[in-house]
Formats: C-alpha cells, structure tokens, sequence
C-alpha cells in the first residue's frame, strides 16, 4: 500500500504543473478561469497520497480506509473536471481569410459557458486592461515591418489575429502590424467601429478579440485535459491495486488472528 500510494503521489505532480502552466500563461492569467481549480485537485490529491502513503507504512487502517473513500471522490472530481473542459472546448475553431496565411476568429463559434465568461462589460474590462499590458502587439510590429510577410504569417496566435488589429473584411490599409488607414467597408462587421490606432485600443474592444482570446484558452486547456486524462486513467489503475491490496491485507489478518485463536 505505501509503494502503491508513492506512485500516486508521483501522479499527483502532472496535475499541479499543469496549472502552475496555465498560471504562467498571458492569457490564462488574465481570466483566471482554470488554473486553480486544476493546481487545488492536485494538491488535494498530493495530501490523500501522503496520508495513504502513511497509512500504508505504517500500518495505520483507519488511515486507510479515509484514503480509500477521499481518493475515489477525487478521482470523481477529476473525471467531471476532464468532461466539463472537453464539453466547452468542443466547438470553435479558425476562420482563413482571403490573401491571408493565419486565421481569424468569430465568437459565436465557441461555446456559450466561453461566452459568457467575455461577454459582460465588467469582466472584459477587467480582462481587457491585463491583455493590453501585455507586450503580444508589439511583437508583431518588432517581427514584421513589410505587409506581405505580415499577411503570409503563420506564426501570429489567435490572441494577436483578434486583438491586435482590424479584421480583414473591414479592408483597412496596413501600415504596420498594430496602425491600419482608410477602411474601405467599415460597416462590414462592428468590429471594424471597434478598431482604434491608439496602442491601448487596437482591438480590445472587439468581438474578434473575445474570440481569440477563447481560441487561446481552447488550444491550452485542450492540452492540459490530455495530461488531466492520462493521470486520471493511471489513478484509477493505482486506486484499483490500492483497494485488492487493503482487500488482500485484511484477508490474511483475519486469517492470522483465526489461525491465532485456533492455535491457542
């Protein structure tokens, strides 16, 4: 039981650097959405191990036994937790504009649980203020000075595509990545009333912005819900052995105390 609950504790460590990850993320950072709820389970499942860990050692069976029942409901919390991730992570995706070599992101596409975590005023200004202290749009204009190498660029993310400048149908002028002159169909999408030049604007008032930042946040929580899966299916395997192995324990105590009273 204490090498069995050992192994857990390892497992324990995917899930806490997983959202330490998320934690350290721009954007995730911003929206503080994820990240705890995920580093919380982690640390919740570091402690049961240690106290199974113990209990284990040191032959302690009511120690056990609460390691037993606390474990099987994190392994439920975690199993719901890599559901509900997968759940809104399943719609949205990019959009390839014409003459364009990176995507473009549309709101409606994502999830209504994603929506609504942008779409009141309160906390997209909140979120907003962080993102534009963020130095994201002035890489751009540090990478790309000529239009064409701007408009074949693959590596520009979706948090930069929607919020660091106009959308493509509003046919604005570029001049570099972050200044855009003389729209040409500014009634096309609101976003394109949006738009502003000031370095503390650009586009963060923009629906396109919302929805890249959501595009962020799907491609990085899908990532951490594969490691979220890989250490749930390993924790039930280890809580399966722990529960025949205490099964097993218990057996040969009573068959020692039966042969005791037996032979006495």
């Amino acid at each position: 039981m204490g090498a069995i609950n050992f192994v857990a504790i390892l497992l324990s460590i995917p899930a806490i650097g997983a959202g330490v990850w998320l934690a350290t993320e721009p954007d995730n950072s911003c929206v503080k959405l994820l990240q705890w709820p995920v580093i919380v389970l982690g640390v919740l499942i570091l402690v049961v191990s240690l106290a199974g860990f113990i209990g284990g050692f040191w032959r302690i069976p009511w120690l056990l036994i609460l390691y037993l029942v606390a474990m099987l409901i994190l392994i439920i919390l975690l199993a719901c937790l890599v559901v509900f991730i997968y759940m809104v992570t399943s719609k949205g995706s990019g959009h390839l504009p014409p003459s364009r070599a990176y995507l473009e992101y549309r709101l409606d596409d994502y999830s209504g649980w994603l929506r609504r975590r942008v779409r009141s005023s309160y906390k997209w200004d909140r979120i907003k203020s962080c993102l534009s202290s963020t130095q994201m749009c002035a890489e751009l204009n540090q990478s790309y000075t000529m239009a064409q190498d701007f408009f074949n660029a693959h590596d520009i993310t979706p948090l930069q595509s929607g919020c660091c400048k106009p959308p493509t149908e509003c046919g604005y002028t570029f001049v570099n990545p972050t200044y855009w002159i003389s729209p040409i169909n500014s009634a096309a999408d609101m976003d394109c009333l949006q738009w502003g030049n000031d370095q503390m604007q650009l586009c963060y008032n923009c629906d396109s912005c919302k929805a890249g930042l959501l595009a962020n946040l799907k491609k990085e929580w899908r990532r951490v819900d594969i490691i979220l899966i890989v250490t749930l299916v390993a924790l039930i395997l280890v809580y399966l052995i722990g529960c025949c192995a205490f099964r097993n324990a218990k057996t040969e105590d009573l068959f020692r105390k039966y042969k005791q009273g037996t032979y006495t």
